[in-house]
């Protein structure tokens, strides 16, 4: 608003105001039939002044709630500048070592030759493409960005190559369990459908639709000691949000996120 509107504003419920102060100062004459027509025009002044003040209070409460929104706009913009400041000064110099690269890359030859393989078998005997196979949902590894994002006291000593190697680790598991659980129950051993009654006996309404698995799982399809460490790792999984929890019937349960 200009200063002038401003100042027109002011003079004009000044106005009022002083209206409003005669007409008390002069509210004996109110008795008088003659003075009921100008009594009841500053009546009307007092309810415009009265809703004038109060479209006032409603603008003034707006613009408060907007400089706060940008108050809130203004710090998250001052985070993400720090984050991307952060960032930039610390760009990993190396990405994971070329042992993984190369046996990731030997993995994934391995793959593509088996499937070619299965698609020449499958073209020879022109027999009826097999059912689709379920997917299984594993964890990502932990990228260098992720790693370093780690706040220090939850890395330790733990290196870069021990978290995604325990993620790896953990699919595995996933991957067993769930390769079990989508078998046709007459087709398993006594031991296996042992594990599968285990695995639906486990199951709530809380892990519907995920996959997940617990400590048994992981002992009984991994290598991995369940120590100190691990649960170190477990932490920094759950930070970087590859895993979350789901406690209940005293058993914790890691959800692949």
């Amino acid at each position: 608003m200009a200063s002038s509107s401003l100042e027109d504003l002011c003079f004009h419920i000044n106005m009022k105001i002083s209206n409003i102060k005669k007409c008390l100062l002069l509210r004996d004459i109110g008795k008088d039939d003659s003075y009921k027509t100008v009594l009841h025009k500053i009546q009307n002044d007092v309810i415009l002044v009265h809703d004038l003040l109060n479209k006032m209070e409603n603008e003034v409460k707006q613009q408060k709630n907007l400089r706060d929104l940008l108050k809130e706009m203004q710090k998250a913009a001052e985070r993400d500048q720090k984050e991307a400041q952060h960032l930039l000064e610390h760009i990993p110099r190396y990405l994971p070592k070329p042992a993984q690269s190369r046996a990731v890359l030997k993995a994934a030859e391995g793959y593509d030759l088996k499937q070619r393989q299965t698609k020449a078998v499958e073209c020879k005997s022109e027999k009826k493409p097999a059912k689709e196979k379920k997917p299984i949902k594993e964890a990502a590894l932990i990228t260098t960005e992720e790693f370093e994002s780690v706040p220090a006291y939850m890395k330790g000593r733990i290196t870069y190559d021990q978290i995604n190697a325990v993620v790896q680790e953990l699919n595995k598991a996933v991957v067993g369990k769930y390769k079990i659980l989508y078998q046709p129950l007459k087709s398993m051993s006594a031991p296996v459908r042992n594990l599968y009654h285990r695995f639906i006996e486990e199951e709530t309404k809380d892990t519907k639709g995920a996959f997940f698995i617990v400590e048994d799982d992981i002992k009984a399809f991994t290598q991995l000691k369940l120590d100190k460490r691990f649960h170190s790792i477990l932490s920094i999984l759950r930070h970087c949000q590859r895993v979350r929890e789901i406690r209940g019937s005293g058993l914790i349960r890691y959800v692949i996120c």
